[in-house]
């Protein structure tokens, strides 16, 4: 006696992954100065950096190293993350028409001697791991600068291909 085949289930859409880790998209956050939140270029979406802006308007602040822990920086870049999916969401009408996520730059406002960087932009890159499986996977650089705009803790643009 065989078993029965199981029907097969599609794959869970970004939408899916994004109801299972408990996240609502906020509305795509507003640039901050003279520029816009995002360009299309042929099949390329360029997002502008966005940094750890909470959907109440609350913005993170503070030097990683100095006042700001490993834990909590990482947890600014998901944040930061979940912001660059709503600019994501906004420029492309549909999660499901992203085919990869490209490169990801990330940006963190850090003491001198600090040298944990990657530590802090997984934050970001785990989620979009989580989100669009294996389409998240990317290439990445991880720097660390004296400053960022509003002194906010991380800064993170991505390059994302879509169909």
């Amino acid at each position: 006696m065989t078993r029965p085949e199981r029907a097969l289930q599609p794959d869970p859409t970004p939408y899916d992954r994004l109801a299972a880790e408990g996240i609502i998209l906020p509305p795509a956050p507003a640039p901050i100065a003279n520029f816009v939140t995002h360009v299309i270029e042929g099949n390329l979406l360029f997002l502008s950096g966005q940094g750890p802006l909470e959907a109440d308007g609350t913005l993170h602040t503070g030097r990683v190293g100095e006042d700001v822990s490993v834990a909590d920086a990482y947890a600014h870049a998901r944040l930061t993350g979940i912001n660059l999916i709503s600019v994501m969401h906004a420029a492309l009408g549909d999660l499901g028409r992203v085919t990869r996520i490209v490169k990801l730059l990330g940006m963190v406002n850090a003491t001198p001697d600090f040298g944990e960087h990657p530590a802090v932009i997984n934050g970001c890159s785990d989620l979009l791991n989580a989100i669009f499986g294996e389409k998240g996977v990317h290439a990445r650089s991880a720097v660390g600068f004296g400053s960022l705009p509003n002194r906010i803790t991380v800064e993170i643009e991505a390059i994302v291909a879509f169909r």
